[in-house]
């Protein structure tokens, strides 16, 4: 593989959940950090749920890994 690796978990959907990104490709909806593990799992990248949050190649777009529902309030 050519290059660093781009992981992208983007801001909450309006219904939940977390869109995941590799190098630009969709893998799916992650409602938490398990979801996000075994979404890399899939794309060859082996990560513990419990290191997801820490590590510095995955971007974390709006807020951390410690929001996975919809924004509350106006």
């Amino acid at each position: 593989m050519a290059g660093p690796i781009r992981v992208t978990v983007h801001p909450p959907s309006p219904s939940g959940g977390r869109r995941v990104r590799v190098d630009g490709e969709i893998l799916g909806l992650a409602h938490d950090v398990t979801d996000v593990a075994e979404f890399l799992r899939r794309a060859g990248l082996e990560i513990d749920p419990a290191d997801v949050a820490e590590v510095a190649w995955i971007d974390w777009r709006g807020v951390g890994p410690e929001r996975w529902g919809p924004q509350a309030g106006g």
